[in-house]
Parts: structure tokens; sequence; C-alpha cells
């Protein structure tokens, strides 16, 4: 786990923390088996990774965590570091729609970021 998280997670922690997308409760720098998720949902089971530079080198790695997380029952949503700093309300929309609640699910103070 990293001491300090990186802008464009912390720009897209502020529209995750404290249940402010779509009631979904957010956990950030998580461990889960041998691995630490950027953000996870326990219910309904979803890992969000941001990506920066570094892992244009570690597709391989990535992938195979990737792996992991789908057969131990989570979905993996992964956005560029540069669009989670620039546009987090619109990876909050998506988080949503992956998770069915996009069109019935309440967007709270999220709507105010779109």
């Amino acid at each position: 786990m990293r001491a300090a998280p990186k802008w464009s997670e912390q720009r897209l922690w502020q529209v995750l923390r404290g249940h402010r997308c779509g009631g979904l409760k957010f956990r950030r720098q998580a461990p889960i088996g041998p691995y630490v998720a950027d953000f996870v949902c326990f219910h309904p089971r979803l890992v969000v990774e941001v990506d920066g530079g570094i892992h244009r080198l570690c597709e391989e790695r990535d992938a195979a965590r990737d792996a992991w997380f789908v057969r131990n029952g989570f979905r993996v949503l992964r956005f560029k570091a540069e669009h989670c700093a620039a546009a987090p309300g619109t990876i909050a929309v998506a988080i949503l729609e992956t998770v069915g609640l996009h069109e019935t699910g309440p967007l709270g103070p999220l709507r105010d970021q779109l």
C-alpha cells in the first residue's frame, strides 16, 4: 500500500467516499487476497483501478491481477488516471451503470459534480 494517494485517486475518492456514489460503500487501498485494490465496494463486489503511466509497462501483471479478482467473484473496472483527475463524476456514472444503479439509484451529491 502507498503512503499517499495519487492526485487522480484523490479526485476520484471525493465522489466515492461516504456513500456518495449511489449509496455504495467504497474502501480505498483495500487488501483483497494477495493484492491491494485502489478502490473496492464489497457489495456488489466491484474493484475500481486507476491506471497511471506505469501500467502501460505492466499489462500482463494487471491482466493476471484482474483474472484473480474475477475468479474470486469481483468485477473490475480500470480507468486512466488522467480521466479520473479530469472527470471523476463520469467515472462514478460508469460505476453506477456497471452495477445497475444509474437509472434507478440515487446520485446524491454526485449530481453536482457531473
